[in-house]
């Protein structure tokens, strides 16, 4: 694999996203990497997944230079959000509890992909954000789902306004389970883990379960339905303005259609 990396040991699935000169951004590529990934981590059986990323980015979202070059880029972002979303029904449905280790900036899509997972652990200076309106999207990637975690309007502010979320204010609304100094996310992650893979593995999947079924039964729905919100957006001309904006770092003239 050339943007993530996999490596099982004792019980322990380490998934990181390994393409830190781009951000770690989101493309098919990098989708169907990740994806193979989980895969490998139910087929060795483990208990635990961690996800994680090398460099300054945990993600900065989805490849914009890749849909400003799709002949038919509502086409291709609907063919990388339903790739992704079955990246998130997967770690969401897997036995193994999936912690995610958060080390800078979790963006656009890299917000809910990080969201999903059971255990979130941030350093101090990590900071959410969604923008997806910033480029005349709707969200997607499960950021409709975060509504279960941050409540409704804490959700609505962060997708509406484009306000970014900082570790401490993650961990205050739920989100994040542990904040640690920008130093210690190695120390602070092995300590989670650790603690993990004390326990009965039968326990932590049937409780998994039984938890996330309680927030939201059917997450594949909400997934759906993101996915055919944002072809639709992506067809628009206030999208192809919006990321041809972001390109030329330029401040977007959205036409409001």
């Amino acid at each position: 694999m050339t943007f993530v990396t996999y490596a099982y040991d004792a019980g322990l699935a380490r998934i990181t996203l390994a393409d830190p000169d781009h951000g770690n951004c989101i493309h098919p590529e990098a989708v169907a990497e990740l994806l193979e990934a989980v895969h490998r981590a139910e087929s060795d059986r483990a208990r635990v997944i961690l996800l994680a990323a090398e460099g300054r980015f945990f993600s900065v979202g989805g490849d914009l230079a890749g849909f400003a070059g799709a002949n038919d880029m509502a086409a291709y972002i609907e063919r990388l959000a339903n790739s992704l979303h079955r990246v998130i029904s997967a770690l969401q449905r897997s036995e193994a509890v999936v912690v995610c280790a958060v080390q800078g900036p979790a963006a656009g899509a890299g917000f809910p992909l990080a969201a999903a997972a059971d255990v979130v652990v941030a350093v101090e200076s990590a900071r959410f954000s969604l923008g997806y309106g910033n480029v005349g999207l709707s969200v997607d990637g499960g950021s409709s789902l975060l509504v279960n975690t941050l409540g409704l309007h804490t959700t609505l502010r962060i997708s509406l306004l484009g306000d970014s979320l900082t570790a401490q204010e993650a961990y205050e609304a739920g989100l994040v389970t542990r904040v640690v100094a920008d130093t210690e996310l190695s120390g602070g992650v092995d300590r989670v883990v650790t603690r993990l893979l004390s326990l009965p593995a039968g326990s932590q999947a049937a409780t998994k379960q039984l938890v996330r079924e309680a927030a939201g039964p059917a997450p594949e729905w909400a997934l759906r339905r993101e996915a055919r919100s944002i072809r639709i957006r992506a067809g628009t001309k206030d999208a192809r303005e919006g990321v041809t904006a972001f390109l030329d770092r330029r401040r977007p003239s959205f036409v409001h259609d």
